[in-house]
């Protein structure tokens, strides 16, 4: 930037007018556009009317397909804490230790995927999004992470390590 306040090297092209995109051309580049498209948030909004993880979904104006959002992201983020706080492998089990490797190199790439598509959702910033994750999250380490529920064993596990929090 120079002493004027210009940027020599970067221009920046404008944005397509309301013109292009009311004709379907979206600025010349051949993309029809919808007539009632979303707006992506970058801030916390509360409604119904919003898109997670999907292109349309769960669509506009539709409160069913909203509430089954919420349920969906609800039991996958409870589903992370059950893979994550669950014991599938004990030591007194005879495999072969490749085999145990391979299942909880697997059990842990369906954990991290499920993580990472609720963490997905939550990037929607929708607030109804963002309470069913942390409820999800958090009533699934009461069942599987505290010691509400647990049963003292006297095993170990060599399963998946709890997701660490650095919070």
């Amino acid at each position: 930037m120079n002493h004027d306040g210009h940027m020599h090297g970067m221009a920046m092209a404008p944005p397509p007018s309301s013109a292009a995109m009311n004709n379907g051309t979206g600025g010349g580049s051949g993309m029809m556009m919808n007539h009632r498209h979303m707006m992506m948030h970058m801030t916390f909004f509360w409604g119904k009317n919003t898109e997670i993880l999907f292109s349309g979904w769960p669509g506009y104006d539709n409160l069913g397909m909203y509430i089954l959002a919420l349920v969906v992201i609800f039991f996958m983020a409870f589903f992370v804490e059950f893979l994550s706080h669950s014991t599938y492998i004990s030591e007194n089990n005879n495999a072969d230790h490749v085999t145990i490797g391979l299942l909880q190199t697997t059990l842990y790439g369906l954990r991290s995927g499920l993580a990472y598509i609720v963490m997905l959702a939550v990037m929607s910033f929708n607030g109804g999004v963002f309470l069913v994750a942390i409820v999800g999250h958090s009533l699934g380490f009461l069942v599987f992470g505290s010691r509400v529920f647990k049963k003292m064993s006297s095993g170990k596990n060599l399963d998946l390590p709890p997701m660490s929090c650095s919070c």
